[in-house]
Formats: C-alpha cells, structure tokens, sequence
C-alpha cells in the first residue's frame, strides 16, 4: 500500500474511531458502570467484528449489498433493533458512580459478546466497511499484504478511539453523581447511540 494512500487510510478511521457513534458510547456506558478495565472488553469485541467486517470489504462481498438490496435492508433492521435494545438497557440502566465495582460486572464473555454483536450488527460499518474502505484496495498490488495492513492499521485506531473514551469517563463521572444528572446523561448516550445507527441507514440507502 501507497504511504499516501496509508495516511488517508489512518486519517478516516482515526476520525471514526473518536466520532460519537454506537461503539463509543456501549464503551463509555460500560466504563461508567463497571470501570475502565471492563470496559475494554467490548471493545475488544468491537475490534474482533472489524476483522470479518474487513474481510467482507476484501472480498468483494460487500459489492452483493448493492445486488441484493434486501440482504442490506434486513441487515440494517437487524442493526436497529440491536441498537434499540442495548440503547433502553443505557437508557433504565444503573447510574455512572463515583468508584465503579469491577466485581459487579457480568461476566467478561458477555461484556466482549456486547461489543462483538452490536458492531457485527450495527448500520455504521456498512458506511466504513461497506462503502468507503473497498476504495483503498489496490488492484495492481497483492491482496494479502493490503489486508495485512488495514488489519493493523484499522484495529490499533479503533482500540485506540474506545480506549480514550473509556479512559474520559472517569474524569467525568463526577459531575454526574447528581441521580437527574445520572439519568440525564443516560438518555443521552441512549439517544446518540439510536441517532447514529439511524444516520448509518440514511447514509447508506
């Protein structure tokens, strides 16, 4: 791969990685819930999608979105019914605390499983994956190490994006030990999170 098409490459997704989207803000709720430690975990599940995501954009697969508008569509609905469901579970969910108990965490398969199924699910990767990265492919180039390198290069700014967010959370989390504030910032991520993945199918219609 090109150095300058590289740097477009780090450019997007360092971009995407600390754009408010759904991923960010299932991070930065877990954060405020159970700590910056727990929170990794999906994130790490989040960045373990990006490698199936990456491999339906090298493949070519994502070209069959546009030859079979119905496979997207109920990909996108699929999405937003994920998105609804961990959104209200933000949304009713316990208030950010002052010192988060990691113990009260669930266990550390599901908090990855979260992070897996809402970006293997969600509309956003259809933006990134589905329509922006196949561009950076070079025809005249081998595959392999292509691959190789947005492989490296998308997971080290997606774990980088969470990471800041999750790492935010504690600088914040006093100013919302307030039970209104609480609540109030809740709906928010909540609202973000649907707003985003509604923007996602827009985009991609």
């Amino acid at each position: 791969m090109e150095f300058e098409l590289w740097l477009s490459l780090v450019a997007l997704f360092f971009t995407g990685g600390l754009t408010p989207g759904p991923a960010v803000m299932l991070v930065l709720a877990s954060s405020f819930r159970y700590g910056f430690k727990p929170a990794l975990l999906p994130a790490l599940g989040v960045a373990s999608a990006n490698v199936l995501w990456l491999i339906v954009a090298a493949s070519g697969t994502a070209a069959l979105f546009e030859i079979y508008p119905r496979a997207t569509l109920a990909l996108k609905i699929l999405g937003i019914l994920v998105l609804g469901w961990m959104a209200l579970s933000v949304m009713f969910g316990p208030l950010p605390r002052l010192e988060p108990d990691p113990d009260d965490a669930p266990k550390r398969g599901r908090l990855y499983a979260k992070g897996f199924l809402l970006q293997i699910t969600s509309p956003m990767p259809l933006v990134y994956f589905g329509m922006l990265l196949p561009m950076f492919f070079q025809t005249d180039v081998p595959l392999a190490p292509q691959f190789l390198t947005m492989l490296i290069t998308v997971t080290i700014l997606e774990l980088f994006g969470l990471s800041v967010y999750a790492y935010a959370a504690q600088s914040i989390r006093r100013f919302l030990q307030n039970p209104k504030t609480g609540r109030i910032f809740n709906i928010l991520i909540a609202v973000i999170m649907i707003l985003s993945g509604v923007f996602a199918v827009l985009s991609t219609a």
